[in-house]
């Protein structure tokens, strides 16, 4: 692999506008990665899974994507309907449309940073490829006092070009204050057997507020990686949904830094996955000042030989008293191969506080099942009917009407 990524590398470099030092930056976060290879079971966050053994099984051999000089037409059709929106849309890990029509234009700045190279505060060998290989990367930064009119979608799309690659993208935001933002990101793949690996950072300014909604809904053998680090002022809000469904291996990462007093930050997931899917989140949320509250609540429904894993931690410095924690899983288990497994963490040094977690797995109730089919139902109806309102409890958090209903109608939730 060693001689792959060199390779690949100056390819990279090939394309890329950058100075000898930037180069050298480039350079050794490669060779971090080369040194540490992809994480395994030793690590701590990754002690469920093995990610070299997934590519290996569900890939093979791993190029890393390096030609972004020809451009690639933009399909329509994967537009979402009936919803208005302003678009960022990846075609193979290209930026090949940025659309702020909805918005007034002096209150949006997009800063292209492709030519500067931007540390990530993430001692991963994730973080160290994505910083040695991501071509294009920008910064949004919604004005102060601005609420976006219309949400916005970043279509993550790849098709038929590329297999086997590795492909690289980081995405930060700031938001300045009393703004806020509405993003979803989308995931919409035709292409097979590729690893995307994505970083995005928030920087959320006092009274500012995020709503990130991420979906992985659409069946693809793709496998993805997601790390998403969030910084918050004084009185900001951030609100984080995943939908973990479609991929053949998927893991989301939050990592939430409650720097100000009254700053918020909820969490909220789903699980729905068949077949031998593995899907993972992982979460930690660090209270580092006082009157700071986190909310927590993942739930799962697995088939198959399917697999889940959720890792959330809540961390309360010693100055932050008065922390508001709270976090819990749940699970039900279809059928006897599939797999749930919860590591709840609390590490606590303040005395002031209110934190809990919880996590719980079964099978559904045989009893409920007989009730539903006493009244007229069939048992798959009874199934899905309970499988409905276990999810439910998750989708009604999300706290913007339309992104709710849109999330409703994809995985076929009716009230």
């Amino acid at each position: 692999m060693k001689e792959q990524l060199q390779k690949d590398f100056d390819n990279t470099i090939k394309n890329l506008t950058l100075s000898q030092k930037d180069i050298e930056i480039k350079k050794f976060y490669l060779d971090n990665f080369i040194n540490k290879g992809f994480p395994n079971r030793r690590e701590e966050d990754w002690r469920f899974s093995d990610l070299n053994q997934i590519i290996k099984k569900n890939i093979g051999e791993l190029s890393f994507y390096s030609d972004y000089t020809s451009t690639n037409k933009v399909d329509t059709s994967v537009f979402v309907d009936g919803l208005e929106h302003n678009k960022i849309v990846f075609i193979n890990g290209r930026i090949e449309k940025i659309d702020f029509d909805y918005e007034k234009k002096d209150q949006i700045e997009i800063i292209d940073q492709s030519e500067t190279i931007n540390k990530f505060n993430n001692n991963s060998p994730l973080c160290d490829l994505n910083s040695a290989f991501n071509n294009k990367s920008f910064k949004i930064v919604v004005k102060e006092g601005y609420q976006l009119i219309k949400p916005l979608i970043i279509y993550h799309t790849t098709n038929s070009k590329i297999w086997s690659k590795n492909i690289n993208l980081r995405l930060n935001f700031e938001l300045y204050e009393k703004s806020s933002l509405r993003l979803i990101d989308l995931f919409r793949d035709t292409s097979e057997k590729n690893f995307l690996n994505i970083f995005y950072n928030f920087d959320l300014k006092e009274n500012s507020i995020l709503k990130n909604y991420k979906v992985d809904k659409f069946e693809n053998k793709n496998i993805k990686y997601s790390f998403n680090n969030i910084e918050q002022d004084k009185n900001s809000i951030s609100e984080t949904f995943i939908l973990s469904s479609g991929s053949n291996f998927c893991k989301n990462e939050i990592n939430c830094n409650l720097n100000g007093e009254y700053s918020s930050a909820f969490v909220n997931g789903i699980f729905s996955i068949n077949n031998n899917k593995h899907h993972e989140i992982r979460t930690i949320i660090n209270h580092l000042t006082e009157n700071t509250k986190s909310y927590q609540l993942i739930k799962s429904v697995l088939e198959d030989s399917s697999k889940a894993v959720y890792q959330g931690k809540i961390f309360v410095n010693s100055k932050a008293q008065k922390t508001d924690g709270y976090q819990l899983s749940k699970a039900i288990l279809l059928n006897k191969d599939s797999e749930f497994n919860a590591k709840p963490e609390l590490e606590i040094y303040a005395d002031d506080v209110k934190c809990s977690h919880g996590s719980a797995s079964g099978s559904l109730n045989e009893d409920s099942i007989f009730y539903l089919m006493s009244r007229g139902l069939n048992y798959q109806q009874s199934i899905e009917l309970l499988i409905n309102g276990f999810l439910l409890d998750v989708v009604e958090k999300i706290t913007d009407p339309e992104v709710k209903n849109l999330i409703k109608n994809m995985i076929g939730i009716k009230e």
